[in-house]
């Protein structure tokens, strides 16, 4: 699809806004909504969010505007140096592109794209949402990275491959489809 490095990027910038918003949702409300509501007493999430003061993050309460930029920043970055080369290798080491179906061949870069950054992310994740308040242990670290890729990975999958990257790939398609047929077209000459 992308053709060159700023298509690449574009592509790429594209998912990690969605995927970012898609996850924050995802561990706010699905995977930790119903604990943050009983321990706070609030009704709901975003109530229990704010009367804890913002999520935890870095041993700190961050607002969730911040966690998203944090974890956006770190995702993008991620994406752009490991996730999209990394990913685009291990679909061709599998499958020749230029004889594979197309719909064949990006759903294995976006199963190689899941299986690198679903595990580096939820070790970044374990990380900056670790409980340092409760002192530091290696052991908690990997035990909380495990959890975390066991939370993610289905959603990941998931996700990307029957919402994310259709949507992303459509909205790309109609953005830079047009400016290529833009760019083709002679200019009209006006007497």
């Amino acid at each position: 699809m992308p053709r060159n490095n700023f298509q690449r990027a574009m592509f790429a910038l594209m998912t990690v806004v969605i995927t970012v918003h898609a996850y924050v949702f995802y561990s706010l409300y699905v995977v930790n909504g119903e604990t943050l509501m009983r321990v706070t007493g609030e009704s709901g999430v975003l109530a229990a969010i704010k009367s804890q003061g913002g999520v935890m993050m870095f041993g700190n309460m961050l607002p969730i505007w911040a966690v998203v930029l944090v974890e956006f920043v770190l995702a993008y970055a991620l994406e752009m140096t490991v996730g999209s080369p990394a990913s685009f290798k291990l679909a061709c080491r599998v499958f020749d592109p230029e004889k594979t179906h197309p719909a064949l061949f990006e759903t294995a870069i976006i199963c190689a794209t899941v299986s690198i950054m679903c595990p580096a992310m939820s070790f970044i994740a374990a990380w900056i949402y670790y409980p340092y308040y409760a002192g530091f242990s290696i052991l908690t670290l990997l035990a909380n990275w495990l959890k975390l890729v066991c939370f993610n990975l289905p959603f990941a999958l998931l996700s990307q491959l029957f919402f994310i990257q259709p949507l992303v790939r459509t909205v790309f398609k109609a953005i830079f489809a047009r400016k290529q047929t833009e760019s083709k077209q002679p200019a009209h000459n006006e007497t």
